[in-house]
């Protein structure tokens, strides 16, 4: 939970906690609470916020704490009030559920609205949500081209220069201080990405998982883990299992 700390924090305090990476030639920036900025492009790219996912349970008669749409949405007021983007594209899995955003309380919906003003919003669709984000600012469509990239949910499983995806919410352990440390993470070869999962009751995969096998040239492959205030750079060959 510490992206939500954070987050409650002032953006311009942080002007430059971001590392850059280049995708299929397109220069982007890890934000360590969870978002890549692409600012050739004027967008910011978030994934697998899962909202709504606590009421979800609920339908289902498993109580979770209910906070968790509050959680991640203010963490995304803060991401986007540090980079102003031009365009907002979030990665599918966007609701819990396919009634999530029809459902969803209208302090939630007024929040979205808000941070979505004078921004074009972009819902790409996920396997938990198929059917869009309904009456909500935005579009919402399964696939986006965009220059050299394309923004789909889940990764293909063929060769995807430019892809981005999300789905996998892929985490690596690293060893510091004699400690394991865990951490969701940025994947990436240079040739495609994996967003890191933004909701903040989501798990992590880890990147050695065989879900993840194939989609990566490994000797590349490097974890941007999201730290407390930065983004930390590990190659796989590096990471512990």
């Amino acid at each position: 939970m510490h992206r939500l700390a954070y987050a409650t924090k002032t953006a311009s305090a942080y002007p430059a906690l971001s590392d850059r990476i280049e995708i299929n030639g397109i220069a982007g920036f890890c934000d360590p609470l969870g978002g890549l900025l692409l600012p050739d492009l004027g967008a910011l790219v978030v994934s697998d916020l899962h909202l709504e996912k606590g009421s979800a349970f609920a339908r289902r008669g498993m109580m979770l704490p209910p906070y968790d749409t509050l959680a991640t949405l203010r963490i995304l007021e803060a991401i986007i009030a540090r980079h102003d983007p031009k365009i907002v594209i979030s990665l599918g899995d966007n609701f819990h559920d396919r009634v999530g955003s029809s459902l969803m309380p209208p302090q939630f919906r007024g929040m979205i609205e808000d941070v979505a003003r004078g921004r074009e919003w972009i819902w790409i669709n996920g396997n938990h949500d198929p059917d869009g984000a309904m009456t909500l600012p935005g579009v919402s469509m399964d696939i986006l081209r965009l220059s050299n990239l394309v923004f789909r949910h889940e990764p293909a499983t063929e060769n995807a220069p430019g892809e981005i995806a999300g789905h996998l919410h892929p985490a690596a352990t690293v060893v510091r201080r004699e400690k394991r440390v865990r951490r969701a993470c940025f994947a990436t070869d240079g040739i495609r990405l994996i967003m890191p999962a933004f909701g903040v009751t989501t798990g992590g995969l880890d990147l050695r998982h065989k879900a993840l096998t194939g989609l990566f040239d490994r000797p590349r492959l490097i974890a941007h883990l999201l730290g407390r205030d930065r983004i930390y750079s590990v190659p796989f060959g590096n990471l512990v299992g």
